[in-house]
């Protein structure tokens, strides 16, 4: 089965997006200094399972996302403070952890998922 290698999020306003995922997830983003309007987003250190991806503007694609946070209580909580809005509340996969879903100041939809094996 192929494995998901990079993300890319469509965006209208580059600045206030950038600085959502800089707020919520405490992302590294800078721009890609290519002939294109494209921002990298490193998620973690190279020696750590995940994948870096990119913000781009916004075409007639979407993109879709989940995001590993240790709680999703307070990663709603941060999304509400920087401008985005839950979709969902946080709920259990028995056995697996919480997800739950909400959107950004794009409008783009995005999990996070909290690991939790004893959730029920």
């Amino acid at each position: 089965m192929a494995r998901v290698i990079h993300f890319e999020i469509p965006v209208d306003d580059p600045d206030r997006a950038l600085a959502f995922y800089r707020d919520v997830f405490g992302r590294e983003i800078a721009g890609w200094g290519g002939p294109a309007d494209y921002w990298l987003a490193t998620t973690g250190a190279e020696d750590e399972p995940g994948i870096n991806g990119a913000l781009t503007p916004r075409s007639e694609t979407s993109a879709w996302l989940h995001v590993g946070v240790d709680s999703v209580d307070e990663a709603i909580g941060r999304i509400g403070a920087a401008g985005g809005a839950a979709i969902t509340q946080k709920m259990p996969i028995p056995g697996v952890g919480y997800p739950a879903y909400c959107r950004d100041t794009e409008g783009n939809a995005l999990g996070v998922y909290e690991d939790d094996p004893s959730a029920a």
